[in-house]
């Protein structure tokens, strides 16, 4: 009788805390794109990206003629001639490549760009997030966007719009 009896109160007690809980979920791609400086920094970070990427594939250009021509005047060079001519070519390949981790690498001007640009606006975000789960009592927001472990959830849970709205941004 004791092992039903507190069987009992301790599935009440999961119960009443599992209520207790409130959840909701946002959707990031949904509030990015209603951001408006996100898009503008956004496309500014496509226009820079470009821009680089054309000046590293000019360099490889550069790297491929510098090649050819050596290769179609290599029967009239000396052969100090040529390894000089070969010295060249291999140092405009490796400039190529360190323009391009300059730009592009891991903790290139790509990614500080994106770091300036993003970051206020992804702290902003955070920060109504944050806001709206401390009024409203939530103890968790899954963002549906990034998450595909949510297969379904009730558009009534979804708080985007109130985010959005905290940014000052009415959708």
């Amino acid at each position: 009788m004791k092992k039903i009896i507190l069987s009992l109160l301790v599935l009440a007690g999961i119960a009443f805390t599992g209520s207790a809980q409130k959840f909701a979920l946002i959707d990031m791609e949904y509030i990015l794109k209603n951001v408006p400086s996100y898009e503008m920094a956004n496309e500014q970070l496509n226009q820079l990206s470009q821009r680089w990427q054309k000046e590293v594939e000019a360099s490889g250009q550069e790297a491929d003629t510098m090649y050819k021509q050596y290769l179609s005047d290599k029967v009239f060079l000396t052969e100090e001639q040529q390894k000089k001519r070969e010295e060249e070519i291999v140092a405009k390949e490796q400039a190529t490549t360190e323009l391009r981790y300059k730009y592009f690498g891991p903790e290139g001007e790509l990614y500080k760009k994106r770091q300036t640009l993003m970051k206020p606006i992804q702290d902003d975000i955070y920060n109504a997030v944050k806001k709206l789960s401390e009024e409203r009592g939530y103890q968790a927001i899954f963002d549906r966007a990034s998450s595909a472990n949510i297969i379904y959830a009730s558009p009534r849970i979804d708080v985007s719009n109130e985010v959005l709205a905290k940014l000052g941004y009415s959708n």
